[in-house]
């Protein structure tokens, strides 16, 4: 018996649709990063790019547990003096509800050459429209 490889010419990439209404960021960001890696399918290989698509709606109602609402603080330095910045979850939360998520499903990826590839395949809206509606009902 030979081991079967999957090659790059042979990825199908799926849509799927995530619904962030009063879920939890960490346990909905590990889902997503399931997807888009690719490891829920049975040919996963992890150097390949096979994930599929994820679209993320309703990002402004996603939650956090215990007291990280008020306490969470995220961090960036410029690489210039004088350049750290930090910003509350909640003040996050009011001015830019994608960004929270895109955060954690950021740093959850492997930080390696796939991961931009990977990001840009990851679509996050703060409301329950969906411009991507046509995606999911050409695969049913």
């Amino acid at each position: 018996m030979k081991t079967y490889q999957q090659s790059h010419t042979n990825v199908k990439r799926e849509w799927h649709l995530v619904d962030a209404k009063d879920m939890i960021l960490g346990r909905m960001s590990s889902d997503i990063v399931k997807y888009l890696m690719g490891k829920h399918k049975p040919t996963y290989s992890p150097q390949l790019d096979m994930g599929d698509f994820v679209v993320v709606l309703n990002a402004k109602n996603v939650k956090v547990t215990g007291r990280k609402e008020k306490q969470k603080t995220y961090y960036k330095h410029s690489g210039y003096p004088g350049g750290f910045k930090e910003v509350a979850y909640s003040k996050l939360k009011k001015e830019n509800p994608e960004r929270i998520i895109e955060l954690a499903v950021k740093r959850m990826l492997p930080s390696n050459r796939l991961r931009s590839k990977r990001m840009k395949r990851l679509r996050i809206l703060p409301d329950s429209s969906n411009p991507y509606e046509e995606k999911f009902k050409k695969k049913a």
